[in-house]
């Protein structure tokens, strides 16, 4: 592990960085830790908490050496899953909101994700809440018992059960159709329970963070505008596709825009606004998009229980799949999505701004072949608190990264001249990679180098792919970031999750996984390599990205793998797909897990082998790794990239958003969707499976673990139903955290 770890941070320093000035968003900044000097070893990092055990043996949770494989098979040969968010000793957590419970005027929605806690006095503040989907097995099973009333799911079962398909299209049927009112009522109901919502909080005389209930709390749903006219905004390019329409579907809105969801992570900006990160739109709405900007039609996604919400709505697909802006301070600012940040499955977007520099924006496209972007302001920040750096948005240019295997890499502009320069199919995990479909729009998928070759000859820039004029040709290319990004070079990434700017201004990427399917869309193997040079590597990688010179306007940059997940004997940290980032007041990295549902604790045969006795795959180990958990990485040498375990979450579910309050007594913290893939833990049921766990010498032995079916969390009774819920985590004397 730590030859793997040191190896690649000295090959990256001498690949001639040396010095470099660099600024965040911070007043005041350390030294810049790539230098020549940042080799030198200072005192070893102590975490100021116990980590907490977790399932795999890690030399963070305890002094252990290779030579121990008989003491660490004694102590990890058993081992208990727990349905509760497991902390260190001498801290604990309070639930703040939890699914159902109202907020302004509607309710608190489900699957929270990212977490903004912005401070107004020294014990209240706002905390913006991001919610992202619905899970469809819990949700569905406990949406009477939570909200207090039943959704019609016997006519529409019926329906499918008739048609013999789990979809229907009601967006063709007649408005007075009673199944098509049905589906709407559901749609609606599911609709409501994403999106964003604002939360006022006041800290008692315990020092307890409590919600205060202020007029300022509101929602921002999936359906925002629909009837109540909170229609939200947009600025930039695509603005002029929305009013003009074109070939396609047309909601004959104009620029107005019904309602935000698939909200996933985000930003909070110096100024004091939020930024939410719309997802996986495409399960809601149609993703394909014409030549000129404009939506397939809204059939093209149809309604199927807790997909194609959109559907019957009418909803038009291009409008989702941005960044939303929200000032959580005015209770009548409810979004606006700017254009010139990209349309893709955005995760997250990372902030940098320098006086007298444009600002930089950060966001990666969570699929396994999403690119990483970065936009870039016209005009230069002046002050970077002013609330008018807003406007710094809806102007600029919006870049895709181009990394190269020997730690360097460029940032490509999505530009009618840009040229066209796709990388071969073959070097992708998958050996396939989308492209625009021309004339028809949509995409296609290469599966051989001679396709891309063709679609090369064919087209010499992103300009010859779109249509309309200069200003509708932009906007279409941002409409269609990801297909633009691919026929334009950019790299195919590893999932790329969050983006964070470090103290010293330096960009941190999780990249969640490195898998790829079978003749499918997958990231770039020359670059998305394991410990060894291993692909697929599904347990991903925190990366570390430094722009030439500091600046944030750079065109080149340089990149380390920082931190490999992993097995400790394969050369990985412990932990598995890192997602969700936050820097605490010291410099360290705190890092949340995303772990599919599916794949926790999901039992690994003694030998690691399937029935027919052939090696397991990598994605066939991650239930190894148990629940998902939360990390905390320093970042100064000599322990810069290791791993220490702060919390394990409870079952089936995945910890979002963790955010610091600006004393770092509180660390907030999303659990989202306890109980997704078995629902409502009954009788206290649970399994005991068996683990083919490692040593750090390598040497298998096996693991008998405890494993809770379902979730009570955050009840914790017996019959209690799992709530998607945000908690306060904090020391029990109140101190700070770091």
């Amino acid at each position: 592990m730590a030859s793997y770890k040191r190896r690649d941070f000295l090959l990256f320093i001498s690949a001639g960085m040396g010095a470099v000035a660099l600024k965040g968003c911070q007043p005041s900044e350390p030294g810049n830790v790539l230098s020549s000097s940042s080799t030198t070893e200072i005192s070893s990092f102590s975490p100021s908490f116990k980590p907490v055990k977790g399932p795999m043996p890690l030399p963070t949770y305890e002094t252990i050496t290779v030579a121990d494989h008989q003491a660490i098979s004694g102590k990890y040969s058993q081992y208990e899953v727990i349905d509760d968010l497991v902390l260190p000793e001498g801290f604990t957590y309070d639930v703040i909101a939890t699914w159902g419970e109202a907020v302004g005027d509607s309710r608190c929605g489900y699957n929270n994700d990212y977490l903004s806690f912005i401070q107004t006095d020294k014990n209240q503040g706002f905390l913006t809440v991001n919610f992202e989907y619905v899970s469809a097995k819990p949700w569905l099973e406990t949406y009477e018992e939570v909200i207090g009333r039943s959704l019609p799911m016997a006519v529409v079962k019926q329906a499918f059960e008739a048609a013999q398909s789990q979809s229907i299209d009601a967006f063709s049927l007649p408005a007075q159709d009673p199944l098509r009112q049905a589906i709407l009522e559901i749609s609606k109901e599911g609709l409501i329970d994403m999106g964003m919502g604002v939360i006022s909080l006041g800290r008692d005389s315990e020092g307890k963070w409590v919600r205060t209930y202020s007029s300022v709390d509101r929602r921002i749903t999936g359906i925002s505008g629909w009837t109540d006219g909170r229609y939200l905004k947009a600025t930039g390019p695509a603005v002029g596709v929305f009013r003009q329409g074109g070939r396609g579907y047309n909601d004959r809105l104009g620029d107005k825009i019904i309602g935000t969801f698939a909200n996933c992570a985000g930003g909070t900006t110096p100024w004091g606004t939020v930024l939410s990160a719309e997802e996986n739109f495409q399960s809601y709405v149609t993703e394909s998009v014409h030549p000129d900007g404009t939506s397939f039609s809204p059939s093209d996604t149809p309604f199927s229980t807790t997909r194609g919400l959109g559907n019957v709505l009418g909803l038009a697909g291009n409008k989702y799949g941005w960044i939303v802006e929200v000032n959580p301070a005015d209770p009548e600012d409810y979004g606006t999505k700017h254009t010139w940040l990209g349309r893709y499955r955005h995760e997250a977007v990372g902030v940098r701004v320098k006086a007298g520099k444009p600002l930089a924006f950060y966001s990666g496209c969570d699929r396994r072949s999403g690119h990483l972007y970065k936009f870039v302001s016209s005009d230069p920040v002046v002050d970077p608190s002013d609330r008018q750096n807003s406007r710094l948005l809806t102007s600029g240019m919006l870049y895709a990264a181009k990394f190269y295997p020997d730690g360097s890499g460029k940032w490509i502009p999505m530009a009618p001249n840009t040229a066209v320069n796709p990388d071969p199919a073959s070097v992708h995990i998958g050996g396939a990679l989308a492209l625009p479909l021309r004339p028809e729009g949509g995409s296609f998928v290469a599966t051989t180098d001679e396709e891309v070759e063709t679609f090369k000859k064919q087209y010499k820039t992103l300009g010859d792919l779109y249509s309309g004029d200069p200003p509708t040709k932009q906007g279409a290319i941002l409409i269609d970031a990801h297909l633009a990004a691919s026929a334009a070079g950019a790299t195919c990434c590893a999932r790329p999750e969050d983006t964070m700017i470090a103290p010293d201004g330096s960009l941190y990427i999780a990249f969640t996984s490195g898998g790829g399917d079978p003749g499918g869309e997958g990231p770039d193997g020359r670059i998305f390599q394991g410990p060894g040079g291993v692909i697929p590597h599904e347990p991903g990688w925190i990366v570390r990205l430094i722009e030439n010179h500091g600046d944030p306007e750079a065109l080149r940059f340089r990149w380390e793998m920082w931190a490999a997940g992993g097995e400790i004997s394969e050369g990985g940290l412990g932990f598995s797909n890192p997602d969700n980032l936050e820097f605490d007041s010291q410099g360290n990295l705190w890092m949340v897990t995303d772990i599919s549902t599916g794949s926790q604790n999901k039992p690994v045969p003694p030998g690691r082998v399937n029935q027919a006795g052939d090696p397991l795959a990598s994605r066939d180990l991650i239930g190894l790794y148990g629940n998902n958990s939360l990390w905390c990485l320093p970042t100064s040498e000599p322990d810069a990239g290791q791993a220490y375990l702060f919390a394990i979450g409870p079952m089936e579910c995945e910890l979002c958003g963790p955010f610091f309050s600006p004393d770092q007594q509180t660390l907030f913290l999303a659990v989202q969707h306890p109980g997704e893939y078995n629902g409502k833990r009954r009788n206290m049921a649970s399994q005991v499976r068996e683990f083919a766990m490692t040593g750090l010498d390598g040497q298998e032995f096996i693991q008998t673990r405890g494993v809770p079916i379902g979730s009570n969390w955050p009840g914790k009774n017996p019959t209690d139903p799992p709530k998607p819920s945000i908690v306060a985590i904090r020391r029990q004397n109140l101190g700070a955290i770091v």
